[in-house]
């Protein structure tokens, strides 16, 4: 008599169906690859800045990229809770990343205006969650949503002061 081959993820009974930690894991994959692609913009551009603003963004630079570096892990260990492998490639994070790798070593200002567009594109993608993650009743997923949504409009909204005349 063959019996059937339980997988990780049927054994999970956590109140949330395995169709809907598909659905939430999707958005959770694309969550980490733009978080992923802000970290290594943003560790990029602390190593690249220059100019007469280079101490103080080289050290806001470094502020952001450790705590982004510390949300992957938040991120990624969500997925594995939810029954699923996380994306950790860089071919993978390319193909679910919104954020566009950016060319070459760009001014100072343009560092700037490019992590503006990149905090944003990561809230929008954790804000596009919510639906799914609040229709599951899955409120660790929603904490971790609002806890980066918090950091990334804040982020945005400081880099963005540094635009103005």
């Amino acid at each position: 008599m063959m019996t059937k081959k339980k997988t990780a993820n049927s054994s999970i009974n956590i109140g949330i169906s395995e169709g809907e930690r598909k659905k939430i894991v999707a958005g959770l994959s694309a969550l980490l690859a733009d978080s992923y692609t802000l970290y290594l913009m943003t560790h990029n551009f602390h190593w690249n800045v220059t100019g007469p603003q280079f101490n103080s963004l080289h050290l806001m630079f470094m502020g952001q990229y450790t705590e982004q570096w510390n949300a992957l892990d938040v991120i990624a260990e969500r997925i594995r809770a939810l029954g699923f492998p996380a994306p950790g490639t860089y071919k993978e994070f390319v193909k679910l990343a919104s954020i566009r790798e950016v060319d070459g070593v760009p001014k100072a200002y343009d560092m700037v205006r490019h992590l503006v567009s990149a905090q944003e594109a990561t809230a929008r993608t954790a804000r596009k969650l919510f639906p799914i993650v609040d229709a599951a009743n899955d409120q660790p997923t929603a904490d971790i949503l609002t806890q980066r949504l918090e950091i990334h409009e804040k982020t945005a909204w400081m880099l963005r002061s540094l635009l103005e005349e």
